[in-house]
């Protein structure tokens, strides 16, 4: 809470029992005005005082969209509720076209709407939207009102230089307009980097900030992305760039929109947590041992100066509305909507005209879910036919067939089963001498975009994988790395998943057959690998012998936090990821027998 919100002894003595509440953590779920669906969330008391000193703001935000046009299939299209009685029930959601209704039913009767997004709108998409570098994504943005959104690492995957064409227009430089007659016209809504600035220059890359305004209502939006963007992106996509601290740089623009009289102000911030449970509806605030929220966007909101009245986050892909305290000790709401669409948050920001800033204890925020069984709006759905036309020759050519789903992105086991399988693609594709000689194949968890679903997608039947489908797996074109590592560098990989940058939440390589070893999650930092029980092909892992391993250019670059992968000597560039995996399934799959989805045996683990 600010100074001139603190000076206001009355609201203070009014309040002072749902903020005593919220300090606790003991918040009770509260439903915003208006008949919300499913709704999940937290309240602070809602004093108003009189009416006309305070107007309520009502800010609807959402993140990780990764161009998510169409509902995402499978279980990464899943969103977890925790039922009355304990158990958990998966409700199918997202899609823009269900996106769209439920934010335009969300604003009805609310005259002060902004919309925010955390990052990560584009990038990483599926075909329908990848195909065409993201405009069909940008385009339905533009249509669904959206005020202004922070950069995600996603955002740089083709770099500086494209980013600013999704912002500005212009066809793509090198495939021109898709569509005869018409110019791509941009973003009509400001992608916000405050800690992203030029080398040459130290001159932000874009916007730092924007002010919202409204019949004298002013809010403040400063947008970062993760100071660690250059560790999970290309180092083309932010070459010629650099990223600063979240905290340093967010304080910074609060104390210049306070001078410049914008006392309520909210951070969108494309880093988050995790919560301890992954139900959209669970208590976030609850005071239970093991209860709560951890990871990095913890100690960011800890740090943020008392001026910022609320952080919308992103980057985990979870859903969260819970109270940090900031350095003053009063809680503040920190939210996150999953991904892909499938929720969205309303948050309440009582605006006082007299202090121009927010009543923060007043402050109450829930998320909703974007159910499947509202009507579909129609412009999204014309938008997404309109693509399609252009993306059908392309799209729905079969690659492969399989038995039953294989999850990737929806499955929580550390070992994946379509890790497995492109795993195996990325070793079988490049073991032949002259494709590099691989004799073990690595895959990050990230880069897994989806699950191979055996329910069709359009009119290519049951079990059919399109390449359309096969490209929303393996969106990033990433072009496939054989280089020389020592048994001992390979060791220092597999340790490097649980220590080092990823200690606090460890990334699980996806690995090729033949790979085998015990994860001990009772330990903890690389000691969780048990080393000596590390084999390949039976064998145990030699410290000084040469291994030859395939990965993509992003691991072979150290990315991720796996520097031991960027020591490789010998590099031997060949075909894209998703060439490899497309010859694996076609390879190893036909009409009359389809690619079961593959054991999981090959990482014990241990808890």
């Amino acid at each position: 809470m600010s100074a001139n919100v603190q000076k206001n002894r009355m609201t203070r003595r009014v309040l002072a029992a749902a903020a005593g509440l919220a300090t606790m953590g003991a918040l009770v779920a509260a439903m915003p005005a208006g008949a919300h669906d499913r709704g999940h969330g937290h309240g602070h008391g809602h004093g108003h005082g009189h009416k006309p000193r305070t107007v309520d703001v009502q800010l609807l935000s959402f993140n990780d969209l990764h161009g998510n046009l169409e509902p995402p299939a499978g279980s990464a299209g899943n969103v977890s509720e925790t039922q009355p009685d304990g158990t958990v029930k998966a409700i199918p959601a997202g899609g823009v076209e269900y996106l769209a209704t439920s934010l335009r039913t969300a604003r009805k009767g609310n005259p002060y709407s902004v919309t925010a997004a955390g990052g990560d709108m584009v990038g990483a998409s599926p075909l329908l939207s990848g195909l065409f570098h993201d405009e069909p994504t940008i385009e339905a943005l533009n249509k669904l009102d959206l005020d202004v959104t922070a950069v995600g690492n996603h955002e740089f995957d083709e770099g500086a230089t494209e980013l600013a064409r999704l912002q500005n227009g212009g066809c793509h430089p090198v495939e021109g307009c898709y569509e005869k007659g018409k110019k791509f016209k941009g973003a009509d809504f400001p992608y916000l980097a405050a800690n992203v600035t030029k080398e040459k220059t130290g001159k932000p890359l874009l916007k730092p900030y924007t002010v919202w305004k409204k019949n004298g209502v002013k809010i403040g939006f400063i947008g970062v992305t993760l100071e660690g963007t250059p560790d999970i992106v290309t180092a083309n996509g932010v070459k010629g760039l650099k990223f600063h601290d979240e905290v340093e740089t967010i304080n910074k623009y609060a104390r210049e929109l306070d001078r410049k009289g914008v006392k309520s102000i909210v951070a969108l911030i494309h880093e988050g947590g995790a919560p301890a449970s992954t139900s959209y509806n669970y208590d976030c605030d609850s005071p239970g041992a093991g209860d709560g929220i951890s990871g990095p966007i913890v100690d960011i909101a800890k740090g943020i100066t008392p001026k910022v009245d609320a952080l919308v986050t992103g980057h985990t892909h979870q859903a969260y509305v819970c109270t940090v305290p900031d350095p003053s000790g009063k809680p503040r709401m920190v939210t996150s909507a999953s991904s892909f669409g499938k929720l969205y948050t309303d948050t309440t920001l009582t605006y006082d005209r007299r202090t121009n800033d927010i009543v923060r204890t007043s402050v109450k925020s829930a998320n909703y879910i974007v159910t499947r069984d509202q009507p579909k709006a129609a412009d999204m759905t014309s938008l997404i036919s309109r693509w399609n036309k252009l993306a059908a020759p392309i799209a729905n050519k079969p690659q492969g067939w399989i038995s039953a789903d294989i999850n990737g992105r929806g499955s929580t086991a550390l070992e994946k089963p379509l890790g497995n399988v492109i795993a195996d693609a990325q070793l079988e594709g490049l073991a032949p001498a002259d494709k590099g000689g691989a004799e073990v194949a690595f895959m990050n968890p990230g880069g897994i975009r989806a699950d191979l679903v055996h329910k069709a997608s359009g009119s290519e039947g049951d079990g059919v994988v399109t390449y359309g489908e096969a490209f929303t797996v393996q969106p990033f074109t990433n072009m496939m790395n054989v280089v020389d590592l020592t048994g001992a560098q390979l060791v220092a990989a597999l340790q490097q998943q649980v220590s080092g940058s990823n200690e606090a939440s460890p990334k699980i390589l996806q690995i090729s057959k033949g790979l085998t070893y015990t994860l001990d999650l009772t330990k903890t930092g690389a000691a969780r690998v048990v080393t000596d029980s590390i084999k390949l092909n039976g064998e145990a892992i030699d410290p000084a012998r040469t291994y030859r391993v395939a990965m993509n250019e992003f691991l072979a670059g150290g990315g991720d936090g796996f520097p031991a992968l960027g020591q490789g000597t010998n590099k031997l560039v060949g075909a894209s990821d998703l060439d490899v995996f497309n010859a694996y399934l076609a390879g190893h799959s036909s009409a009359t027998a389809p690619l079961a989805p593959p054991a999981t045996d090959r990482i014990t683990v241990v808890q």
